[in-house]
C-alpha cells in the first residue's frame, strides 16, 4: 500500500510517501524569511505554500521512485494549524485525490506526530504515552489501543518549543531558538542560575513554560544590568535544563501511574539532544522503552502524515468526504 502525506499546517511545506509502513520519500521545504520577524508570519507562510507544494510532490514521488498512478491514498492534514497554510496543503490534498479517484484521510497533525515512531519501530503497538513537544504543541497522551487517544495532560500557557524560541531571543541567539539554545548550552553550565522546575509539586500531567520564559527575562535583565555575571551559554544551559526537567518528570509520573513501559516522544522539540539524554537515563534508570521517530521526522512532515494515513488503512478505514474543510483548532480524541 502506498500513501501519500501532505502537511502545510504551519510554516513548512511537508510531503512524504510510505509504503506500508516504511517511509520511501520525506520532502520538506522550510521557510527562512520568516527569522526576519522572530516568528512565522501567517500570510507569508500560506504564500510559500502556494509556491512549494507541487514542486514538493513531485520530489516526493521521484525520490521514491513512484508515479502518481501507483499511489492508494493520499492523506492531508486538516488541523490543528495555521488556517491559510492549512487550506493550501488540504485543498491540493482533496483535489488531486478527487481527481485521480483515491481514498483520502483528513488527518489529525498530532496523531502524524505520535505515528511517526513508526518509522523508528514499524511493530509499535499500543499501550503507550506519548509526549508531543514543539512549537505549538505540549500534549501527553494515553494511547491505550489502535486509534484511541486520550489527552491526559497539556500546557496550561506557552508549548515548550515556543518558549525555547522565546527565550532565544531574550539571549540574543536568533529564531528558531531551540536549535540555537542547545548549542549555546553546550558551553554553559546547566547549573550555573537557580531556574526553579515548573509544577514541580503537582501530581498530575499539566505543563506550564509561561513561568520560566519570564523567569529567565528577568535573569537576561538582572546580567544586563550588572547584578549577575552569569553568561549567556549558562543562562541557555541553566533553562534548557529546567525546561527538560519537566517534559521528563511529568511524562515519566504518567508512565508510571498508567502502567505504561512505553514512551513515544515526539515534535520537534523530541530533536533536543538534552531531552534525549534525558530520557535515556530514565529509560535505564525505570526499565521503559522510549521511542524518538528518526531526526527527519521530528519536525512537521509530510511522512508522519502519510505513516497516519497508513494506519488509518490498515484498519480498514473508509476514506473521508471531499466537503470536509480545516479545523484551525482541532482536540485529538478518540
Amino acid at each position: 500500500m502506498l500513501v501519500l502525506g501532505i502537511d502545510t499546517s504551519c510554516d513548512d511545506t511537508g510531503v512524504g510517501i510510505v509504503q506500508d509502513g516504511r517511509v520511501l520519500s520525506n520532502v520538506i521545504a522550510s521557510q527562512a524569511l520568516h527569522a526576519a520577524f522572530g516568528g512565522v508570519m501567517p500570510e507569508l507562510a500560506s504564500r510559500a505554500h502556494l509556491t512549494e507544494l507541487d514542486a514538493c510532490v513531485q520530489l516526493a514521488l521521484e525520490g521514491a521512485n513512484v508515479n502518481l498512478e501507483q499511489i492508494d491514498v493520499i492523506a492531508a492534514t486538516r488541523g490543528p494549524g495555521l488556517s491559510g497554510s492549512l487550506l493550501v496543503g488540504f485543498t491540493y490534498a482533496k483535489g488531486l485525490a478527487f481527481a485521480t479517484k483515491k481514498i483520502f484521510y483528513a488527518m489529525h497533525h498530532l496523531e502524524g506526530h505520535i505515528q511517526s515512531a513508526l518509522a523508528s519501530d514499524p511493530t509499535l503497538e499500543p499501550p503507550f504515552i506519548a509526549l508531543i513537544a514543539s512549537g505549538g504543541h505540549t500534549h501527553l497522551f494515553d494511547c491505550a489501543v489502535s486509534g484511541t487517544y486520550t489527552l491526559i495532560g497539556a500546557t496550561r500557557d506557552d508549548a515548550v518549543g515556543e518558549a525555547f524560541d522565546k527565550v532565544g531571543r531574550l539571549l540574543g541567539l536568533g529564531f528558531p531558538g531551540g536549535p540555537a539554545i542547545s548549542k549555546a548550552a553546550l558551553a554553559g553550565n546547566p547549573h550555573a542560575y537557580p531556574f526553579t522546575v515548573p509544577l514541580r509539586g503537582q501530581t498530575g500531567f499539566e505543563f506550564s513554560f509561561s513561568g520560566l520564559k519570564n523567569a529567565a527575562r528577568l535573569a537576561v535583565e538582572a546580567r544586563d544590568r550588572g547584578e549577575v555575571t552569569v553568561s549567556v551559554a549558562d543562562l541557555a544551559a541553566s533553562f534548557q535544563r529546567v525546561a527538560v526537567a519537566a517534559l521528563v518528570t511529568t511524562t515519566a509520573r504518567a508512565a508510571k501511574r498508567l502502567q505504561r513501559r512505553v514512551i513515544v516522544v515526539s515534535g520537534g522539540v523530541a530533536a533536543n539532544r538534552a531531552l534525549r539524554d534525558a530520557f535515556a537515563v530514565l529509560e535505564k534508570k525505570e526499565g521503559l522503552r522510549v521511542l524518538f521517530p528518526p531526526a527527519d521526522l521530528n519536525t512537521d512532515n509530510g511522512a508522519m502524515i502519510a505513516l497516519a494515513g497508513f494506519v488509518r488503512a490498515a484498519r480498514g478505514e473508509a476514506g473521508d468526504r471531499f466537503d470536509v474543510s480545516v479545523v484551525p483548532y482541532w482536540v485529538l480524541a478518540g
